[in-house]
């Protein structure tokens, strides 16, 4: 059977290893007990997780246990990684809510019964009843504060503000990778590359009390060809909610990527063959239209179901065949149908500021039931309305139903 290591490298996903040739070794025994950390900030997960969890999901596929530790008890303090500023807390409630959200999330991607199945963990557990001088003297003593700081992850933040509450962080997840070794046999860590330098404080914690056999392994956070982070839209994050992000919204935003993304999207968030990736990458005009429908299907299909997929497909078909009355269009409905289009532009999420809507139709960039607005100052009357609703529709590829 192929080394899951060799799957990971051949998709693309790996970035950083603590221990290259005994990550490789070690991922060619027949089951190795991994983590990855998620923290509930959130009721729903989004696109920045998508990668952590198909890489989890590749690493059970070939064996191994993944243990999911979702982290109520760190996020009462929040990771400062990419933070300009410190995180809001959320309350110990807020926190147990997003917990449960996550668990039911994560079920869509990793098998929680079964031969290796995976397990969730809630660092709470273990965290909250810390006695603080203990801990110091018994975790805190083994981290150098000049190491710490050189770590982008708060050398960024040097400039803006740490907190001495956000600096334990890292002996926190750190502290966490410790009990996951002692109480599963957790040997590795995995985490998006923006994770690499707390990932490497829980490997050199576990060396320092005198294990050799505790590694890190980071993969590729998800972006453009241009190096822009994937997954953000008009109305925010990219989440997976249905509730939050409609399976045809969540579908047509893979189906409107760039023709450069096509291969790296493919290669992380689908489990379509690298052979059949390789082909698409090749196609061009119309051909990679249709590769990019396929590839939609696919990642709708992994976090909404086939049958969601199935309709966010259709809808889709539908809108760019002229049928613009489909049930799976976003939809929103207005208080009053004489409103101004720039303020239905924003209420819709078409654009994130009336200066924005304003800026789209100057730009020629909004039509009305298949009419070019021109006038920024447009005011919706009842004869737009004439079928029971009215298409808006930004560019050539973003419909929105206003009833």
């Amino acid at each position: 059977m192929k080394n899951v290591f060799e799957v990971l490298q051949e998709r693309g996903y790996i970035e950083q290893l603590t221990h290259p040739e005994e990550i490789k070794e070690l991922l060619g025994k027949k089951s190795v007990p991994f983590y990855i950390g998620i923290d509930p900030t959130a009721d729903s997960l989004h696109v920045g997780h998508f990668v952590s969890l198909m890489v989890a999901a590749n690493l059970q596929k070939y064996g191994h246990k993944p243990i999911i530790l979702v982290g109520g008890g760190t996020a009462i303090i929040g990771d400062p990684s990419g933070k300009t500023d410190m995180r809001k807390m959320l309350s110990k409630e807020e926190i147990e809510h997003n917990v449960e959200c996550i668990k039911k999330q994560a079920q869509k991607f990793i098998r929680f019964e079964g031969e290796n199945a995976a397990i969730v963990v809630n660092n709470a557990d273990w965290i909250s009843d810390l006695n603080f001088v203990d801990f110091m003297r018994e975790i805190g003593s083994l981290f150098s504060v000049n190491k710490m700081l050189a770590a982008e992850c708060y050398k960024q933040r040097l400039e803006t503000g740490l907190t001495f509450f956000e600096m334990g962080y890292m002996l926190m997840q750190s502290y966490d990778f410790l009990h996951l070794y002692n109480t599963y046999d957790c040997k590795l860590q995995i985490g998006g590359n923006d994770q690499w330098s707390n990932i490497i404080g829980g490997v050199d914690l576990i060396r320092k009390i005198g294990k050799d056999d505790s590694f890190g392994l980071t993969f590729k956070l998800l972006t453009t060809k241009e190096g822009k982070k994937m997954g953000k839209t008009e109305k925010g994050a990219l989440w997976l909610d249905a509730n939050k992000v409609s399976p045809y919204e969540f579908y047509q935003y893979w189906r409107n990527i760039a023709d450069s993304d096509i291969e790296n999207v493919a290669r992380l968030l689908t489990f379509l063959s690298i052979e059949e990736i390789k082909e698409m990458a090749k196609l061009k005009d119309e051909q990679i239209n249709e590769a990019k429908k396929k590839i939609a299907f696919e990642i709708t299909k992994l976090i909404h179901g086939e049958e969601e997929a199935k309709k966010a497909q259709e809808a889709s078909e539908a809108l760019f065949s002229g049928h613009q009355n489909s049930e799976h269009m976003p939809c929103t409905q207005l208080e009053n149908h004489q409103i101004a289009i720039a303020s239905v532009l924003v209420q819709t999420g078409l654009a994130s500021s009336k200066s924005q809507a304003k800026q789209l139709i100057t730009q020629g960039g909004i039509t009305l039931n298949n009419e070019k607005i021109s006038d920024t100052n447009y005011i919706l009357s009842e004869s737009d309305f004439s079928n029971g609703y009215a298409i808006l529709k930004k560019g050539k590829k973003v419909f929105h139903k206003i009833i």
